[in-house]
C-alpha cells in the first residue's frame, strides 16, 4: 500500500460515532490515538462518557455509550502511567475509512480533541509537518466539484 503524506493537523470524520469534521492533530511521538471525553464511568458492563469540542458546539457534550472496549495502560508525555479504557472505532481520511483504536482521555487541557498516534500512522501514513488539513481540503474540493457536475 502506497502510503499517504498528511499533514501535523487535520480534520477527520469518525463515521460509526456521528462525527464529522473533527480537528486532529498528528503525532509521531504519541503511540497510542485518543478522543477527548469527560465524564468517563464504567457502569453495566458499559462505558458512558461525553465527547469534548467546543468548536463542535453540535457534537460538544454528545454522549456515548461503548459496549465493547479493553484496558489499557498509556504512558503520558510526562511519564506518568493512567489506565484508560480503549474502544474501536472508525476514521475517514483521504476518502477512504479505517479503523482505530482510541482511548478515551481528559484532554481538557489539550487544544485538539482527537490525538493520532504511530500505531495507527504506521504503514498508512507520512508525516510533513509543513502541512496542516491536507485530507480535509481534499473533501472540501471534492465537494466543490460534485456540486458543479
Amino acid at each position: 500500500m502506497e502510503k499517504i503524506v498528511i499533514g501535523r493537523f487535520d480534520k477527520a470524520d469518525f463515521p460509526a460515532l456521528n462525527l464529522n469534521d473533527i480537528a486532529v492533530k498528528i503525532d509521531t511521538g504519541a503511540y497510542t490515538s485518543s478522543i477527548h471525553c469527560e465524564n468517563i464511568i464504567e457502569k453495566d458492563n458499559e462505558i458512558h462518557c461525553r465527547f469534548l469540542d467546543e468548536e463542535h458546539p453540535l457534537y460538544d457534550g454528545q454522549k456515548f455509550i461503548f459496549e465493547d472496549y479493553d484496558i489499557v495502560f498509556v504512558r503520558s508525555s510526562n511519564g506518568i502511567i493512567q489506565k484508560r479504557y480503549q474502544v474501536q472505532s472508525n476514521i475517514r481520511l483521504f476518502g477512504k475509512t479505517f479503523k482505530i483504536s482510541l482511548s478515551l482521555s481528559d484532554r481538557q487541557e489539550m487544544r485538539y480533541p482527537v490525538l493520532i498516534g504511530r500505531k495507527f500512522l504506521t504503514k498508512k501514513f507520512i508525516v510533513d509537518t509543513e502541512l496542516i488539513d491536507v485530507s480535509y481540503n481534499q473533501k472540501i474540493n471534492e465537494d466543490k466539484n460534485s456540486i458543479k457536475k
